[in-house]
């Protein structure tokens, strides 16, 4: 979700709904390896996928050599488990046969690597999800967003160091946001460094201040008493992670040309839309920085793994766009049925807003969102009820396109910036240019 403005949500979305009914748990244990006698409970409280994988962050830790750091990943949904195998380099079998996903009933037989592992379904303790539907602007009443809200709540009440995993466009800003909001810090500055959008060579400088002539205060003392929120951390070059890993520990920072340390009493949360398991793995991310970071860590859901909150969120946008006098209309959540939604809830936001101003010319019969084409006079009627002078309309018009347009080459190329421009074909310092002016407008 990229809507950041603050506001009550609609009064339907702000009510409480019933808990869940959720019958089984399981029981995974190691049968065979090195690691025989370990086992994990997977609860259907629990507010993540349970990890499975050689990594010490992992929930069962293994010891097993050809197991990937992080191999697979196992959740309860409704009564079966779900287990996915995380493009591990030996793959992941069930009774024998090898899985991407599947769903398990109790009784089969995993192999991970060297390591096999059996499932038994248990009784579930009684549900203990909450009945909250948002937490603060995040918005969700689904089973895997209910799990998370606890946790994002003992998150806001403490000051621990913070990871929050997702793909892009799923809303790992938003909830650094509401997680400060809801904090001891909120009356504190809140800061945000994005690793991929600052130039290599201004990284240290921007991030941690410089000395000259004309000295430079970084995110860190802007941040001081307050948070600090490093985008997409993984982007941080290598020879720069170390000295985080070192402000971070010592709870102080050196400019950039200067040899004075400087006291900072910063919460950190950090974002990432890559696996970071992967990338310490292959040798681009510190280990001990990873550790250094990760003492909380929150993934969240793709929107296709919980499309039970898409009408939810499309009438929350709806509104929130400036419809208030009608509901989302039938049509509009039907032809969406199905679709995988790769651009996550920021792509469901703009479909609405597509919608809201194009009205029904926004329709191509396709399975997905469709494009503007050969917009008409009643295309418009959006801006054109807003009774603008021309200008004004035809600015209006302008800045969607370019907020369109820069969120989806940016989807499309993983968020990195200079990929996004060059597909453009515009300079990258141009690119960067849109990008700022839409985040402002929104």
């Amino acid at each position: 979700m990229s809507d950041r403005s603050t506001g009550e949500l609609p009064t339907e979305l702000g009510a409480r709904s019933g808990l869940s009914k959720v019958p089984a748990a399981f029981r995974v244990s190691v049968v065979g390896g090195p690691d025989a006698g370990k086992s994990v409970t997977i609860d259907p409280n629990s507010p993540s996928r349970v990890l499975i994988g050689k990594s010490a962050a992992c929930h069962l830790a293994l010891g097993d050599g050809t197991v990937s750091r992080r191999h697979a990943s196992l959740e309860v949904v409704e009564d079966r488990m779900r287990i996915a195998d995380l493009d591990s380099t030996n793959g992941t079998t069930v009774n024998g046969v090898i899985v991407i996903e599947a769903m398990l009933c109790g009784g089969e037989t995993i192999g991970i690597g060297g390591t096999a592992l059996h499932v038994e379904r248990e009784t579930a303790a009684p549900s203990r999800l909450t009945s909250m539907v948002n937490f603060g602007r995040l918005i969700g009443a689904s089973t895997a967003m209910r799990r998370l809200y606890p946790l994002c709540e003992a998150f806001a009440s403490s000051d621990i160091p913070i990871v929050i995993e997702g793909e892009t466009g799923s809303g790992k800003e938003l909830l650094a946001e509401v997680i400060y909001e809801a904090g001891r810090r909120a009356s504190q500055p809140f800061v945000v460094f994005d690793c991929s959008q600052v130039a290599p060579a201004l990284v240290e400088s921007v991030l941690f201040g410089a000395e000259g002539p004309t000295p430079i205060r970084g995110a860190f003392e802007t941040a001081h008493q307050g948070t600090l929120l490093i985008d997409e951390i993984t982007d941080l070059a290598p020879e720069l992670q170390g000295k985080l890993l070192r402000a971070l520990d010592r709870g102080e920072i050196c400019r950039q040309g200067g040899d004075t340390s400087r006291r900072v009493d910063v919460r950190t949360i950090a974002t990432t839309r890559r696996d970071l398991e992967k990338e310490v793995e292959a040798g681009r991310f510190r280990e001990d920085l990873f550790f250094r970071l990760a003492v909380g860590r929150v993934e969240l859901p793709p929107l296709r793994r919980r499309r039970t909150d898409i009408p939810l969120l499309a009438e929350y946008f709806w509104k929130r766009l400036g419809e208030v006098d009608r509901p989302v209309p039938q049509d509009f959540l039907r032809r969406y049925e199905g679709y995988p939604w790769p651009g996550n809830v920021r792509e469901l936001r703009n479909a609405v807003a597509r919608r809201l101003a194009l009205g029904d010319v926004d329709t191509d019969g396709d399975d997905k969102p469709a494009e503007a084409e050969g917009a008409t006079a009643s295309s418009f009627r959006w801006v054109l009820e807003q009774d603008l002078p021309f200008t004004s309309a035809r600015d209006l018009v302008a800045r969607e396109f370019v907020r369109f347009y820069v969120e989806r080459v940016l989807e499309q190329h993983g968020g990195n910036l200079s990929q996004a421009a060059a597909a453009s074909g515009v300079a990258r310092r141009y690119f960067q240019i849109l990008r700022t002016g839409k985040r402002r407008g929104e």
